[in-house]
């Protein structure tokens, strides 16, 4: 029988593929859009991340999502560096969020409230791509835009305090596959998982509608 962290990366593989091939994304890590949209990219990020986070204190007690909410995974204090970085020190005048950021951050913040299960699905789509994939984004953000490597502009991608990513990445899914859910919920948590990528991607194609290539 096939481990719940395996079934929920098979059943989303999909979607994940459809997030990471968007024109947005291709765009931005070919190096064919400029600095400001990888710095309004950035600015969604912090949306999505402030529901997460702003809500995971309630949830450590919790036996479905208490064992995910780890200190080392926290993202937000390293994306409000970045967008000072990107932004200028009044950035948080400046911030706002897409309206598909907006439906995305407010899923996150009604699972939380509601329904960890879904709060787990969510924590899982955004911090294991974070330490997979994000590090491409990191890579090629360096050598396009000249940040300092793991420096101010692409601290988010680095987890200083996760000294060694694969074997997190391992002890994580081990919390999957012991995830306190029937089967009926483990479902549920799945169907959680797809729609987390399809709220991601709605974010991606916003994006490449606000920077278009010029035909």
């Amino acid at each position: 029988m096939e481990s719940f962290s395996t079934v929920i990366r098979t059943a989303s593989h999909e979607q994940h593929v459809e997030a990471e091939t968007s024109t947005f994304m291709s765009d931005l890590l070919g190096g064919r859009l400029g600095v400001a949209a990888f710095a309004r990219y950035t600015e969604q990020l912090w949306f999505v991340y402030e529901a997460l986070e702003s809500t995971a204190g309630r949830l450590a007690a919790d036996p479905v999502a208490g064992p995910f909410v780890r200190p080392e995974l926290l993202r937000l204090p390293a994306l409000e560096r970045d967008l000072a970085h990107l932004r200028g020190p009044g950035w948080r005048s400046t911030l706002s969020a897409l309206p598909a950021t907006r439906a995305y951050a407010d899923r996150v913040r009604e699972c939380a409230e509601g329904w960890p299960g879904g709060y787990v699905a969510h924590h899982y789509t955004r911090y294991l791509g974070d330490l997979s994939g994000g590090q491409v984004i990191r890579d090629r953000a360096e050598r396009t835009w000249g940040f300092a490597r793991k420096g101010d502009g692409v601290r988010f991608y680095v987890f200083e305090d996760i000294a060694n990513p694969a074997a997190f990445k391992r002890g994580y899914r081990e919390l999957l596959d012991a995830v306190e859910a029937d089967e009926l919920e483990r479902q549920r948590i799945v169907a959680e998982c797809r729609r987390a990528f399809d709220l991601n991607t709605g974010v991606f194609r916003a994006l490449g509608a606000e920077f278009p290539l010029s035909a």
